[in-house]
């Protein structure tokens, strides 16, 4: 079956619950007018009980029998019966009269060949056990014909009322659903070519406002990934065309001519370094693409992060020591993580504060402990990077020094996204502060269990 349109849904809620208030009002007011017209007879035959008691009282009076008519005279639909106390009929006031009365006290409604009536039963002389009865008749036909027009009224009333307000419904749902259809018709023109379309969020309902401002946010995301996906391709494009134009010529070069056995061993030699470069940059893209869809699952074992730190350290000295860099470690903390990830992490910072510091400079190790987890920084001295570019250190192939050398062996701009890859992985978070002469990067990462 075809669902239905929320505009459907809406306009048919809106006529079910218009039936239904509309119905219950009715049978309340049904109900109402029948009790009002109970108490009115109740009423009525109450005064006429007491006028007939009077007119009765005296059986043997010449005058009994005038009264008695002149009573039931006044009310042409009232109808009376006089039995005896062993309940034999002494007087009918109409011959018309149903033979089968109710016999129980008080007031009772009965149906005789369709005419309705109101009868009362009650003793002529209250104090008297074996006193006749008197069993007054009311027509009330009317009365019924007219709580029957005024059920069929209110049956009419509920299907008019139901069928006005699912129409209204359907035209109110539809005009309060206008922002959806125009967000709709905004997202359906949504491509790789337009995200930078926008729902307006001004003049909208305070139900769809949040919806739009996340629905916009979305579209700002999904255009900055797709930005930073379209700059990686041709980042990656960028980086591999001089190697690989590098081993073409090389190797056209090396072919023109016969060469001596050393010759084709050396050029063998230069194109296995490009091609070493190639494979460790081939390796880097897939370790970060694992990173992207969450497949980097670090071990779990217990660090000291002050031996890890001097393993590290102690590699670096002889590079720090032929640029005249001063290395140094300071602080202490236990960790539960993975010793491969968090010493590559650690190395690719180390190397980089190493070629960014200046002869005499220094490079440290800062860690600390806290209760809430650790801090672990790398900084070194020298030339600042501009506040501007610090949000994007850790993008792909991005490199802060503008002295870029188009595929290089050693630097391919990956390694702080890497760092940053391998610093989430477990967790935590990286961050590069640059001020008063000093680069650093702060990691910060939980104590885990």
């Amino acid at each position: 079956m075809r669902r239905l349109s929320l505009s459907s849904r809406l306009a048919l809620l809106f006529a079910a619950c218009t039936a239904v208030v509309s119905l219950f009002a009715g049978v309340l007011f049904s109900r109402a007018s029948e009790a009002h017209f109970v108490e009115l007879d109740q009423q009525l035959l109450d005064g006429k009980l007491i006028g007939l008691r009077r007119a009765l009282h005296d059986l043997q009076s010449s005058e009994s029998e005038v009264r008695l008519a002149d009573e039931l005279n006044r009310q042409a639909d009232l109808s009376l019966r006089i039995s005896g106390s062993d309940g034999k009929r002494w007087y009918d006031s109409a011959a018309s009269l149903p033979d089968e009365l109710p016999q129980r006290p008080g007031l009772s409604t009965m149906n005789d060949n369709g005419t309705d009536y109101r009868v009362l039963n009650a003793p002529l002389f209250v104090d008297k056990p074996d006193s006749p009865q008197l069993t007054l008749l009311l027509d009330i036909t009317h009365h019924q014909h007219f709580l029957q027009r005024m059920q069929h009224l209110i049956w009419l009333t509920v299907g008019l009322s139901a069928l006005a307000t699912a129409l209204l419904g359907a035209w109110a749902a539809r005009s309060g659903l206008r922002p959806l259809r125009r967000m709709s018709a905004i997202a359906s023109g949504v491509s790789a070519q337009s995200l930078n379309a926008r729902l307006p969020e001004e003049n909208m309902p305070p139900e769809l406002a949040e919806m739009a401002h996340n629905f916009n946010a979305m579209l700002g995301r999904l255009d900055d990934s797709f930005q930073r996906l379209s700059a990686f391709s041709a980042d990656i494009a960028h980086e591999l065309r001089t190697p690989l134009s590098n081993l073409l010529t090389h190797t056209q070069v090396t072919l023109t001519r016969p060469r001596p056995l050393e010759d084709y061993r050396e050029a063998l030699h230069s194109n296995l370094e490009e091609l070493q470069w190639m494979a460790q940059l081939v390796n880097d893209m897939l370790y970060l693409a694992k990173a992207d869809h969450g497949l980097l699952m670090p071990k779990r074992e217990p660090l000291e992060l002050a031996e890890e730190a001097d393993v590290l350290l102690e590699f670096f000295a002889p590079l720090a020591e032929d640029a005249q860099v001063t290395l140094s470690r300071e602080g202490n903390a236990h960790l539960e993580g993975d010793r491969s990830m968090l010493r590559r992490a650690l190395s690719n910072l180390l190397d980089n504060a190493l070629r960014f510091t200046p002869a005499d400079g220094e490079v440290q190790v800062r860690i600390i402990e806290r209760p809430e987890g650790l801090s672990l920084t790398v900084e070194n001295s020298g030339d600042g990077i501009d506040g501007a570019l610090l949000p994007r250190l850790f993008d792909r192939f991005y490199r802060a020094d503008p002295a870029r050398q188009e595929g290089s062996s050693e630097h391919a701009g990956l390694g702080l996204a890497i760092t940053q890859s391998i610093i989430r992985a477990h967790g935590g978070q990286i961050r590069c502060e640059s001020e008063n002469g000093w680069t650093r990067f702060v990691i910060e990462l939980p104590k885990g269990d």
